[in-house]
């Protein structure tokens, strides 16, 4: 193996955290996210949990050298809510930074850990909470709003506000209140039916319950600041959209279209493309709802169903250069 990829230092106290169970390609997503980190990051060390098939993948063909640490992840926790409502139990680093398989660096990381560590707990996300965030999509989402279900949630549970987080990226210093965090996510969820959200399961290709709705009631309850995800030229993580994303076949070069206004920004949503741009088009006509720029963030979130192909594609190149060997 390459070694560029494996001099990093193991006794250092930052590192990142990846998981992955189930289908191999999971594994290829996780190999290749770290490869792309080790780009721009050789020093700070890698940690997997995963299950025994995924283990015996990587000795096989010997891409220990990748991580620092190997573990075998419990059954139990072989699941979003299972890893991410117990994150107190996977935490190798003194400051540890989880992240999704589904996930390419695109820029040095160095200024991200040095804004994360005045942080104890924080996930990616924004303040305020999007109408369609853990509930209904589509038009039933109109359902929600008509009878106010997201306000009697709130009221139901002694909350003020519900911040929208995105758990691809989860950062975590402070295992005790890594805890409470856990302790207060798996509460709630388990009253889901007190409340509006619904299962993710409905949705087309979904296989797995959501952890986000649970996390973001945790935080509010414990009044934890969520990490900015859209920011700007200093964003942590973007979805990878293509008709707002240009990149090269490697994703050594990303360029992500960020609209100022955040209304604006969010119209990426629709799918139907001759919509979305008459829309932006006639909002752009207001002063300031047009600007736009395009940013490097540090991560590319392939989180939309309809983009994986992309990822699986680069997964595959990257896991069969990197075993041909």
């Amino acid at each position: 193996m390459d070694q560029r990829y494996v001099s990093f230092n193991k006794n250092h106290r930052e590192g990142y955290v990846y998981n992955s169970y189930g289908s191999g390609l999971y594994l290829k997503h996780v190999v290749s996210s770290v490869l792309t980190l080790r780009r721009y990051d050789r020093e700070r060390p890698v940690a997997i949990y995963c299950c025994s098939e995924h283990k015996e993948l990587i000795e096989k063909f010997k891409l220990t050298p990748l991580f620092s640490q190997i573990h075998i992840l419990p059954k139990e926790n072989r699941s979003i809510p299972g890893f991410k409502h117990n994150l107190e139990r996977f935490m190798p680093f003194n400051r540890n930074l989880f992240l999704d398989s589904d996930i390419v660096w695109c820029r040095d990381p160095n200024p991200l850990w040095t804004k994360l560590s005045t942080f104890e707990y924080t996930i990616t996300g924004t303040q305020i909470a999007d109408i369609f965030f853990g509930g209904h999509k589509g038009v039933a989402v109109l359902s929600d709003v008509l009878f106010q279900r997201r306000k009697k949630t709130l009221q139901k549970f002694g909350l003020s506000y519900l911040s929208r987080v995105q758990a691809g990226m989860i950062y975590a210093s402070d295992k005790q209140l890594t805890k409470r965090v856990s302790d207060a996510a798996k509460e709630y969820f388990g009253q889901k039916e007190k409340t509006h959200f619904v299962s993710r399961k409905t949705e087309k290709g979904r296989e797995d319950e959501s952890c986000e709705w649970s996390l973001a009631m945790a935080m509010s309850a414990l009044n934890l600041q969520v990490f900015n995800w859209l920011n700007g030229f200093e964003s942590p993580q973007l979805d990878y959209i293509s008709d707002y994303t240009s990149h090269d076949k490697d994703f050594n070069k990303v360029s992500c279209l960020y609209y100022s206004n955040r209304f604006v920004y969010d119209l990426k949503g629709i799918r139907k493309p001759l919509i979305r741009k008459v829309l932006v088009k006639f909002l752009s006509l207001l002063p300031g709802k047009g600007d736009h720029f395009y940013v490097t963030p540090y991560c590319l979130h392939f989180g939309w169903l309809k983009e994986k192909k992309v990822l699986n594609r680069f997964s595959e190149k990257s896991w069969n250069k990197l075993t041909a060997s």
